[in-house]
């Protein structure tokens, strides 16, 4: 078979045009990734953007939640050390007070608590207890509070009084135990202010 000049002109022209076509859809896509590659690149910058800003924002986030929270573990130990000062101060006060000589001092004490608990409760016709150490020196002193009768019953206490009315209907602890609870809120919370608690 022998070609034709004027076919293979034809062949040779289509497949040009053909190529050209090619060839020029092939540059238009190339053209149109290159945008899309651009577009895309800067549409990526500022998502790399986000995604970064919001990693920093979480890594704050947790980093003071962590500083909180070592700080507050660090804040309780240091409570915790305060109150076990404190209830070593208290022990050791405990034990010397246990160890109190009834002398004059502490029958004006003594003295002094049952002036409070009789006007405390605003009547002089009381009962009065104490712990078996302190019988003698309350009723030595009895008499200065006419209306007022000594318990048989003992307390179990370091030292001091309850007094309660002969009705029964109120009730006066005064003793150094009582005394001791009701002041020591108050002398924690000033030791927990002088080592800045």
């Amino acid at each position: 078979m022998t070609s034709s000049p004027a076919l293979e002109k034809t062949v040779d022209k289509i497949l040009n045009q053909s190529e050209n076509e090619l060839l020029s859809s092939l540059n238009q896509s190339l053209d149109d990734s290159k945008n899309t590659l651009s577009n895309s690149l800067s549409s990526l910058e500022r998502e790399y953007d986000r995604i970064l800003a919001e990693g920093k924002k979480e890594a704050d986030k947790l980093q003071k939640q962590i500083t909180g929270s070592a700080a507050l573990e660090a804040r309780n130990k240091q409570l915790l050390l305060v109150e076990e000062s404190v209830a070593k101060v208290f022990a050791k006060a405990i034990e010397k007070l246990n160890e109190l000589v009834r002398n004059e001092d502490y029958t004006q004490l003594v003295t002094q608590l049952l002036d409070e608990s009789v006007k405390g409760l605003g009547t002089s016709n009381v009962i009065v207890e104490c712990n078996s150490k302190d019988k003698s020196v309350v009723q030595s002193i009895l008499s200065k509070f006419s209306g007022a009768t000594l318990s048989s019953n003992t307390v179990n206490c370091l030292g001091g009084v309850i007094v309660k009315s002969k009705d029964g209907l109120m009730s006066f602890d005064n003793t150094i135990n009582a005394r001791i609870e009701r002041i020591k809120p108050l002398i924690r919370k000033d030791i927990a202010v002088r080592f800045g608690g």
